[in-house]
């Protein structure tokens, strides 16, 4: 045996998402359940509330009007305009009443934000006027509904009670009706089935006014694609700028590296010559420590070179990414081959991309593929830019096992392209690199 609950369906049943579902559902059983008084303190509840809202609706727009002539009108007009935010926070709120699912509040988390920008972010936002459209809407034509429902849903509970109200007030006479009164009790019954019939199309009546405030809720108070697309605009956005500012302090680093420790070093190794030179008619192990010396610096500044390349090679900079994918491909300890034919310098943020997804891809060669001969092919096609990296080692590369390639992953989706990795067990390994030269 299945149990029924409160809303008239069992527990092995589908509960319905909505009053309007729960209705045609099951329209018959429908005035019977628990839904019935929701919907109908729902409504009561728009009821009361609209009017409360038209009224500071009414006091913003009269003060902001007339102290606009003054010149300090301006802050109540910015209240006015922001006062759909606390009314459309109640009525998610007082969604839930008839509402299984919860409706998420549109706008954009703000943490750390000051009162200023928040009130900016606010008003550009097209959730902040579409909430104050639904204030408008709900203290004017959804408050004039709801009351009338309001009317109608009283008049009919006093006609269901209506012989209780005559024996009580006899032998007052009672007309519940103007023109006709009401002797008795019994004379009453009548009205007690008017009531009863009020009733049943309140219930009706209610679960429709109220699937319609839930849909223009939903409508007005709910995110949209367009509100979520804007957030991710901005998110992207941010994340370029990041990108952005990472790579300018890149740049600084090698410049710092460059011009300032490299220079000391060949500074340190020319100083470190001389003084070979001087000791070595004097002190010949004076001479031979500083000859050391030497070769540690001179080995120091290799490495140092090697880093500045690494962060950011000259190369490119100054001569495209061609010119800088062949420079590591002769220092590889593989033998590659570079097939790079461009038309023209490509944007930076491009380049860099590119540079150093092929730099990561030679790296992992290298270090786990067993490869004896690699390949890089670039060409620009309909636009974009691809570039082609295949090795053949041993193939069963795994892009997920390291943060180089994650890492170049996510610049990639920044410039609006693809990183793609096939390496089946036994090879080849290919890489494939695929970024609009438009760079943003």
């Amino acid at each position: 045996m299945s149990e029924r609950t409160g809303d008239g369906t069992s527990e092995g049943e589908q509960r319905p998402a909505s009053v309007r579902e729960a209705l045609w559902a099951h329209p018959l059983r429908f005035p019977f359940t628990r839904r019935v008084p929701r919907c109908w303190a729902y409504l009561l509840g728009s009821a009361l509330l609209g009017p409360v809202q038209l009224a500071v609706l009414a006091v913003l727009l009269v003060l902001g009007m007339g102290l606009s002539v003054v010149g300090i009108g301006l802050p109540v007009l910015l209240a006015l305009a922001l006062a759909g935010i606390p009314a459309a926070t109640a009525a998610r709120w007082r969604l839930r009443l008839v509402e299984p699912v919860p409706l998420p509040d549109p706008h954009r988390s703000l943490p750390g934000a000051g009162h200023r920008a928040r009130i900016r972010t606010r008003l550009r936002e097209r959730a902040t006027w579409r909430e104050l459209a639904h204030t408008v809407l709900a203290s004017t034509v959804l408050a004039a509904a709801a009351l009338g429902f309001t009317v109608l849903l009283v008049l009919s509970g006093l006609y269901v009670l209506s012989p209780l109200v005559v024996w009580a007030l006899a032998p007052e006479t009672v007309m519940l009706i103007p023109g006709h009164a009401a002797h008795g009790p019994l004379a009453a019954l009548p009205f007690t089935a008017v009531g009863l019939a009020g009733l049943l199309l309140c219930a009706y009546a209610g679960a429709l006014l109220t699937a319609a405030e839930v849909a223009l809720a939903r409508f007005l108070l709910g995110p949209r694609e367009d509100d979520l697309g804007r957030q991710v605009l901005e998110l992207t956005r941010s994340r370029a700028r990041l990108a952005d500012a990472f790579e300018a302090e890149r740049r600084r680093i090698e410049r710092d590296l460059h011009d300032g420790a490299q220079q000391q070093l060949v500074a340190l190794s020319m100083t470190l010559g001389l003084a070979e030179y001087e000791l070595r008619e004097r002190d010949g192990r004076a001479a031979e420590l500083v000859t050391r010396a030497r070769g540690e610096a001179r080995q120091a500044l290799e490495q140092l070179r090697g880093l500045v390349r690494g962060i950011h090679p000259q190369v490119l900079t100054d001569h495209g990414l061609a010119a800088a994918v062949d420079e590591v491909a002769q220092r590889h300890p593989i033998p590659v081959a570079t097939d790079i034919e461009l038309p023209e310098r490509l944007p930076a943020p491009v380049e860099t991309t590119a540079y150093f997804t092929v730099t990561e891809a030679l790296t992992n060669a290298a270090k786990h593929s067993g490869a004896t001969a690699i390949t890089v092919h670039g060409r620009v096609s309909r636009g974009r830019l691809v570039v082609q990296v295949t090795d053949d080692g041993r193939g069963g590369a795994d892009p997920a096992a390291g943060a180089g390639l994650a890492g170049l992953a996510d610049r990639v989706a920044l410039l609006r392209g693809r990183l793609m990795v096939t390496s089946p067990t036994g090879g080849p390994t290919t890489l494939r690199l695929e970024v609009p030269c438009s760079g943003s």
